[in-house]
């Protein structure tokens, strides 16, 4: 009996010495899966990493307004007067219009001999025969347009690109033109300098739009046109929405509300008489 039962003492103990090596053994690979890394170790590899984790940053994700600029603190109080007094009590509503006519600094876009009246009730004069438009219109005109943070909206007729900025505060893209070169490139200026990234603007004629942008959810035109340029039409996305001021200019106009259904059929209404200066180029030059 001596020599099995040595035989099988010495089979139990090498059983052990083996079972204590493989819980060794497993014991280091739980700690490799430990969510938790060890300071000590070196950077996964980037070829190990998820494909989430490798993806590129979006290059082309639009940058909102930053309002650094100095002047988005200055006379808030008289931006909020002019809300309530000029805009609320007309019944525009739209809790973003009246966030983004709070925010966009006025003062910033008229001259300086104009800058006590920033903020009055009627649109001043911005050199070359233009003007910007009284505060209670553009938020009218915004408004109507229904802009969500999605949209991509053009606009025609830049002046001094307070519209523009107005709608930036809102949509995701502005898409501006402006016929005068001197005003498209002070217009261009004052946004980058207040910060405007997502707010794009071109000299040129407006009547024919700005194709390889488009289509757009909604178009914007704030010189008075005596029909509605077909360019314009067809560059607006079905479902989308223009308002422009139409009429002669020295004659009657009307602010006009262009729809287009997801079929592609174009519709109209009157909306309010207004005075606007008239949409030069092509236009003053149709019959």
């Amino acid at each position: 009996m001596y020599v099995p039962l040595s035989l099988l003492l010495l089979v139990v103990l090498l059983s052990g010495i083996f079972a204590l090596k493989r819980s060794a053994k497993q014991g280091l690979t739980f700690a490799s899966e430990n969510k938790k890394a060890d300071a000590n170790q070196p950077p996964t590899d980037a070829n190990t990493q998820s494909e989430q984790e490798q993806k590129e940053p979006n290059e082309t994700e639009v940058r909102r307004p930053d309002h650094n600029h100095p002047a988005f603190s200055e006379r808030i109080s008289e931006r909020i007067r002019m809300v309530e007094r000029q805009i609320r009590l007309r019944e525009v509503r739209d809790p973003n219009v009246l966030a983004s006519m709070e925010t966009v600094p006025r003062h910033a876009f008229v001259h300086r001999s104009d800058l006590r009246r920033a903020y009055a009730d009627h649109p001043l004069p911005i050199g070359l025969g233009q003007t910007i438009s009284q505060p209670y219109i553009v938020a009218y005109m915004t408004e109507v347009l229904e802009l969500r943070p999605d949209c991509n909206v053009l606009e025609v007729g830049t002046g001094s690109g307070y519209q523009a900025a107005v709608c930036a505060e809102i949509a995701r893209e502005v898409y501006t033109i402006e016929i005068l070169e001197k005003l498209a490139k002070s217009a261009k200026e004052r946004l980058k300098k207040l910060g405007y990234h997502n707010v794009f603007v071109k000299a040129g004629d407006g009547y024919f739009g700005w194709e390889e942008k488009g289509p757009f959810d909604a178009i914007i035109v704030t010189c008075a046109a005596g029909f509605v340029p077909p360019p314009l039409v067809k560059q607006l996305k079905p479902g989308g929405k223009m308002i422009l001021p139409r009429g002669s200019p020295y004659g009657s106009q009307w602010l006009v509300l262009v729809t287009k259904d997801d079929k592609g059929k174009v519709s109209s209404r009157r909306l309010m008489p207004v005075r606007f200066v008239p949409m030069t180029g092509r236009m003053s030059k149709a019959k």
